[in-house]
């Protein structure tokens, strides 16, 4: 599918960050969330002071408050999304946002919020939505992010509405998306400190296939956040997060929540002062940046499980799931003993490269932070090889043997071009 030209830049894997209130959008306040690593916002109104101190940090907003709100909640409005926006709504809100002399050419307005988790009754209604926004706004992204897969589903028949899916599966849903909604991505939220690995692992390979197959882009959005005040998400379990989504083809993270939206522990309290989640944030995201150059050249074609160590969250995914892994460039793709990873095979946007993306799923319990992890492959005669971690790492080559040794929780990336 192509991709829409729009001030959102698609080369790149932008990272955003949800919920941003009143006290949290001073100049100080974005400069701190550049230097975090967040590149836009979302659950943020076209604010004039925010809009303007973006614009000084390079930084967007897919704005709430344009386009009429949704949200499908519990699912007690299934269906009922036309009858709340219809077409003129929508039409009415581009001309106004066209005519506004502050808002219609404002460099950090990247986007416009269309709403949040519809229930697949609404999707055809969406699909018209969208369609029209788009033909309105040319330059601006509409953004619509999906439900988890652990959002309730339809119990009784096709037409009943009091669940969130509106569908029997989670599957049914995500191809209902496809069938009616013709964004070029699919965004969703899925929070695994929440819900658990397993359905983590499930919804990267529902979405990542379903974007693979109808050519779109996948964003992914995940939590810095938690769902108990006594956790705090450690700076591997938010590794987890975004490497899993990675290797899943995931190019675009949103980090939930900057300032209170839901649950507890964000990255600023309630008094806009950075909690400890800043700095854990930070570091990720920087060594996102790291994997970044070498990563968006590259496209997800297919995602597997390597390994040897139990893992009843990898064996619930439904992904294959294999002790080693052999590709057009790499040979015997291995992890050390007792270890997994999951792994991307990627291939090149321009040109006939290849490449793989490991990240470390070995401890779902996150006790070895610190520990070694290996991944090795033999290398082919005629392809020249580049390897980038999210962290530096150790290579060693043996003659056509590559062993690769990187921390727990991380990730790695080998590229194999033609020489």
């Amino acid at each position: 599918m192509p991709q829409r030209k729009t001030k959102f830049d698609r080369s790149r894997l932008l990272i955003g960050t949800y919920c941003i209130d009143t006290y949290a959008r001073d100049e100080a306040h974005v400069r701190d969330m550049k230097n975090c690593g967040i590149d836009f916002l979302t659950a943020a109104p076209a604010d004039h002071e925010l809009l303007d101190n973006c614009k000084k940090y390079g930084m967007g907003v897919m704005a709430t408050g344009i386009l009429p709100g949704w949200w499908g909640g519990d699912g007690d409005r299934a269906g009922q999304f036309a009858d709340n926006a219809p077409l003129e709504k929508i039409r009415e809100a581009a001309e106004k946002l066209n005519a506004d002399p502050f808002l219609k050419d404002h460099p950090a307005l990247w986007g416009v919020d269309a709403g949040d988790e519809p229930s697949a009754l609404d999707f055809p209604h969406y699909g018209k939505v969208i369609a029209l926004a788009e033909e309105l706004l040319p330059e601006r992204m509409v953004y619509l992010n999906l439900y988890p897969n652990y959002a309730s589903v339809a119990e009784n028949t096709a037409g009943q509405v009091n669940s969130q899916l509106g569908t029997a599966t989670y599957q049914e849903y995500i191809d209902r998306y496809v069938e009616h909604v013709k964004t070029d991505y699919i965004c969703l939220d899925n929070y695994e400190f929440a819900a658990g690995t397993a359905k983590l692992y499930d919804n990267l390979r529902i979405v990542a296939d379903a974007c693979r197959k109808s050519g779109r882009d996948f964003w992914m959005v995940i939590q810095v956040n938690s769902s108990r005040p006594e956790k705090w998400l450690s700076v591997d379990m938010l590794r987890h997060q975004a490497f899993s989504s990675m290797a899943h083809g995931a190019v675009s993270l949103n980090w939930a929540c900057w300032t209170a939206g839901w649950w507890h522990n964000e990255v600023l309290d309630k008094q806009g002062v950075k909690t400890e989640q800043y700095e854990k944030l930070k570091k990720v995201n920087a060594e996102v940046r790291r994997l970044e150059p070498l990563y968006m050249k590259y496209h997800n074609i297919r995602t597997v499980f390597v390994g040897s160590a139990d893992d009843d969250a990898i064996v619930a995914s439904g992904t294959d799931h294999a002790a080693s892994f052999s590709t057009l460039a790499f040979g015997a793709v291995k992890t050390g003993e007792g270890e997994n990873v999951v792994l991307g095979e990627m291939e090149s946007r321009e040109g006939d490269s290849r490449a793989i993306f490991a990240a470390d799923v070995t401890d779902p319990a996150f006790t070895t932070s610190g520990a070694t992890r290996t991944l090795s492959f033999r290398a082919f005669p005629g392809w020249r090889y580049r390897t980038v971690g999210n962290v530096p790492v150790t290579v060693v080559r043996e003659g056509d043997s590559v062993r690769i040794l990187y921390p727990a929780y991380g990730a790695v990336m080998v590229s194999a071009e033609k020489e």
